[in-house]
């Protein structure tokens, strides 16, 4: 079997098996040519394709496939798709080629596979986010939220309901927080009004979201004090944040996860109230003890 340097990539990988290929090449039958030849020119296609399936797109016979996988130092070809199946989980293709691939797996039979993928993924970006991040780090963050005049978190597409949620969670204690952009309006119109007094919650993760870059880069010339929460270091929300909190987002699925951010949003949180007056204590209160008169509870009728 063939064993791939550990230090690399799941992209790197992949592309040291297609230079494999192409350098071996002209060793290959004429009709394992042509199943290569194929590979090298819809290297997506592997990860997310059965040898079936790429034996008929390189019009040559499925065995032909395997040979051609055997050529180049693999046991066969679930060998040798494993680093194009590796580079998909790392997000490392587009969406709809990760869409196809867990297609694919459902096609197979093989869901097992998913599930585990799915669960491993969950806790290591758990794991990631939090042993790069310090309790200074969120300490700092969570003063400087404290200490506001407004709090504007803003997310959107899929980090539009986590930064919703946060404010939702926020608001029970701290009463200028504000999701954007709201229902009508656009980020950098609710941010209008904004200035040194006020912090930004940015979230956005690759593809980055124009509207969020744009919203950052415009609350640093108004001055606010600017949270990201991005997916790389080098990402431009990052770059252009004084609290910078980078997140794993790897997964099978063909959206980046949002397991991590959330954990981030709720840990955060958690350290605003630590650093916040007794008064926060007393809002919680009075806004439970509001529900609960208003009904809005269902109460226990045992």
């Amino acid at each position: 079997m063939y064993i791939p340097d550990e230090t690399m990539t799941g992209t790197n990988v992949s592309s040291a098996v297609l230079g494999r290929l192409s350098d071996e090449l002209k060793l290959l039958t004429p009709e394992a040519q042509k199943a290569a030849r194929y590979v090298l020119e819809n290297p997506r296609e592997v990860g997310v394709s059965t040898v079936r399936e790429i034996a008929e797109a390189a019009r040559v016979k499925p065995n032909t496939v395997v040979r051609m996988a055997r050529q180049v130092g693999f046991e066969g070809y679930e060998d040798f798709r494993e680093p194009f199946r590796d580079a998909i989980r790392r997000g490392a293709v587009s969406f709809p080629d990760r869409a196809r691939w867990l297609q694919g797996i459902r096609r197979s039979g093989d869901m097992g596979e998913l599930y585990a993928d799915l669960l491993s993924s969950a806790m290591r970006n758990i794991e990631e986010t939090f042993a790069g991040i310090g309790a200074d780090q969120l300490q700092a963050a969570a003063e400087a939220i404290w200490g506001a005049r407004s709090v504007y978190t803003l997310g959107v597409g899929v980090n539009n309901s986590n930064a919703s949620n946060f404010t939702y969670l926020a608001r029970t204690g701290m009463t200028e927080f504000h999701a954007i952009p709201r229902p009508g309006s656009t980020a950098t119109d609710d941010l209008a009004w904004a200035d040194g007094r006020d912090v930004l919650i940015a979230i956005t993760c690759s593809p980055y979201r124009t509207e969020v870059v744009e919203a950052v880069e415009i609350a640093r010339k108004q001055g606010l004090v600017v949270i990201g929460i991005s997916d790389s270091p080098a990402s431009p929300v990052i770059l252009s944040a004084q609290h910078r909190f980078v997140v794993s987002v790897d997964t099978p699925q063909f959206f980046p996860s949002s397991v991590s951010t959330i954990a981030l949003l709720e840990t955060l949180l958690s350290f605003v109230v630590a650093v916040s007056s007794d008064e926060i204590v007393e809002r919680v209160e009075k806004f439970h003890e509001r529900r609960h008169q208003l009904g809005l509870y269902q109460e226990d009728l045992s």
